[in-house]
C-alpha cells in the first residue's frame, strides 16, 4: 500500500505501535512491562549523594531507585519532583531529571523556563504569527513556559489552544503537589499515546484488532530476530547487541568491484536508524566498515549525518577510532524488542 500508515495493535498482551511508508515497516513501539516509562513523573525522595559524580540517589516508588545527574543543593529525606529521561540498564538506577517537561502532540509546558517560543522547523511568518496568537490567547500559568512544536504548523488553532489548556492544567496540578512520599504522579505515554504524539504526519490510522497480522507488520517483525540486514547489491550488514555495545559489522557480500567497499558503507549508513529504531537499540554503537580508503571517510561521515538527522531518537555522532571504527552514542528511549512479540 502506497502512502503512510499507522497501525495500533497488541502484540504478546502488549500495547504496540507501527508506523508503515509504501508498505515497509519505518517505526515500531512494543510497551515494556515493569519499567518506568521515558516521561513518566514521580515524586522521589533523595537518598544519598554520589560525591565523586555530583549527583543524587533517589528513592522511588515500590523500592526502585533512580540516580539525578545534578544533585547540588538537595539533602537527603527532601522531596523533588523528577521525570523519567530513559530506560536503565541492567542492574543500574532509572535515569531521570529534574527539569520536568510536559509535552503533548503540539504544546510544551515548561515550568521554571518562561517565555514562548516557536520550533524553529516552522519557516513560514504567517503560520509562526497564527500558532503565537493561539498561545498568546490561551497563555500558560504563571512560572511556565511553552513551546510550540512544530506538529502545530499543520494543526487546527481550536486544537492547539485545548492542547495548551491541558498541558497547561496538568503541569499545575502535578507542580502543586511537590511534598509528600515518593509516588508516581503520571505514567508516561504508551505506543498508542506516543504515536498520536510523534507522528503527526498525515496518515491512515488503523486501529481494528488483528492490523499487525493483516497489513504484514508481524512478518517484517519477524525479520528483526536476525542480525542480518540486506542492503543494495550483495552487500549487507550485522546489528548484534552485546552485554557493553552494540556491534555493527558491515560487508561487501559477492560485490568485487573497486567502489564496493564505499556503496556498502553508505548504503550501511543509510539503512543504520531504521534498523536500530526498529529493534529498541541505544547506548554505544560500533561500526566495522568494509576496509575502505581513509580519503573517503568524509563521504560516510556525510551520509551518517543525513541518515541520523532524520531520525527522532537523539544521536551523537562521535568520530573514529585508530582502528577505524566509527563511534555512536544514542540515547536509550526504548528497550530492545521483547523475544516473545518476535
Amino acid at each position: 500500500m502506497k502512502g503512510r500508515m499507522i497501525v495500533l495493535d497488541h502484540v504478546a498482551g502488549r500495547e504496540a505501535a507501527a508506523l508503515l511508508v509504501d508498505g515497509k515497516l519505518q517505526d515500531l513501539m512494543i510497551d515494556d512491562e515493569g519499567a518506568p516509562r521515558p516521561g513518566a513523573i514521580f515524586r522521589a525522595i533523595c537518598d544519598r549523594p554520589l560525591k565523586g559524580q555530583g549527583g543524587m540517589m533517589l528513592r522511588l516508588p515500590d523500592g526502585e531507585t533512580a540516580f539525578l545527574r545534578q544533585g547540588k543543593g538537595l539533602a537527603p529525606g527532601q522531596a523533588i519532583l523528577v521525570q523519567v529521561t530513559g530506560y536503565a540498564d541492567d542492574g543500574k538506577a532509572i535515569p531521570v531529571t529534574d527539569r520536568v517537561l510536559f509535552k503533548s502532540r503540539y504544546a510544551i509546558v515548561t515550568p521554571g523556563k518562561l517565555g514562548i517560543n516557536v520550533s524553529r522547523s516552522i519557516k513560514d511568518d504567517d503560520v509562526r504569527n497564527r500558532v503565537l496568537a493561539c498561545a498568546h490567547d490561551e497563555g500558560v500559568s504563571e512560572g511556565f513556559g511553552l513551546i510550540l512544536r512544530s506538529s502545530c504548523e499543520g494543526g487546527a488553532d481550536a486544537d492547539i489552544i485545548e492542547d495548551i489548556a491541558a498541558m497547561d492544567a496538568m503541569a499545575s496540578a502535578i507542580m502543586a503537589d511537590s511534598d509528600g512520599v515518593a509516588e508516581a504522579l503520571t505514567d508516561g505515554d504508551g505506543p498508542h499515546g506516543l504515536a498520536w504524539r510523534e507522528w503527526v504526519e498525515p496518515a491512515t490510522v488503523v486501529t481494528d484488532a488483528g492490523g499487525f497480522e493483516h497489513h504484514g507488520v508481524l512478518d517484517q517483525m519477524t525479520a528483526l530476530s536476525s542480525a542480518r540486514v540486506g542492503l543494495e547489491a550483495s552487500a549487507f550488514m550485522y546489528v548484534e547487541p552485546t552485554r557493553a555495545l552494540i556491534a555493527v559489522d558491515v560487508n561487501t557480500g559477492g560485490d568485487t568491484s573497486p567502489a564496493s567497499s564505499l556503496k556498502a558503507n553508505i548504503a550501511a549508513s543509510k539503512a543504520l536508524p531504521r534498523e536500530l529504531r526498529l529493534r529498541g537499540l541505544g547506548g554505544q554503537v560500533v561500526i566495522d566498515m568494509a576496509p575502505m580508503s581513509k580519503a573517503h571517510r568524509k563521504q560516510i561521515e556525510s551520509s551518517l549525518r543525513s541518515a541520523f538527522r532524520a531520525d527522532s531518537i537523539d544521536t551523537a555522532l562521535v568520530g573514529w577510532t585508530p582502528l577505524g571504527h566509527y563511534e555512536l552514542q544514542r540515547k536509550r528511549e526504548r528497550l530492545p524488542i521483547p523475544m516473545e512479540a518476535l
